[in-house]
């Protein structure tokens, strides 16, 4: 007889279904009117989008609606900017389906592995997003890597704050 495989007793949260809509409305919605004030000028080095991308990919464990999640809040997000559309929208499906398979893996329950995760998703979205606008459509871009790093710990900051309270929604068995 073959030993239990830890992975199926990993807990997959379920929440509500205005949850679904209303979190990564508030998101986009903040995302979008946040910097216009100028003074918040802090909101550059934070992605609420990317943040409930993470969130419910990790928490619902499933690649696929991990991809879903992140393509439809990245093009969204695009359609809310005068970016090409379609930047966002495919690092964001790239970190949900990363995120869902990592959490089938592990147990992100963890404030430490939450907090990692954000970090390391958020630096590999922005590298993405200069690859896809360098190479991919061959424009400049005017980079700095530690604003990149400030922008992973502003996302692991609001992980850190947000995750706990978005944790208060789930539905309880």
């Amino acid at each position: 007889m073959l030993p239990d495989d830890p992975r199926h007793n990993l807990v997959v949260r379920r929440f509500p279904f205005q949850v679904y809509i209303l979190i990564p409305l508030v998101a986009l919605v903040l995302q979008a009117w946040l910097p216009r004030q100028h003074y918040l000028s802090v909101t550059a080095y934070v992605d609420l989008p990317l943040v409930v991308t993470i969130y419910f990919a990790l928490s619902r464990r499933n690649p696929v609606q991990g991809m879903f999640m992140g393509a439809t809040l990245g093009l969204l997000q695009d359609a809310m900017t005068h970016q090409a559309i379609g930047l966002n929208g495919i690092t964001k499906t790239v970190v949900g389906y990363l995120a869902a398979s990592v959490g089938v893996r592990i147990d992100e329950g963890s404030l430490l592995v939450r907090v990692t995760l954000s970090v390391g998703l958020s630096l590999l979205s922005s590298a993405l997003y200069l690859f896809i606008f360098e190479q991919l459509l061959g424009l400049d871009k005017e980079w700095h890597w530690q604003t990149e790093i400030l922008r992973g710990l502003g996302n692991a900051l609001m992980a850190i704050v947000f995750y706990p309270l978005l944790d208060r929604l789930q539905l309880k068995d």
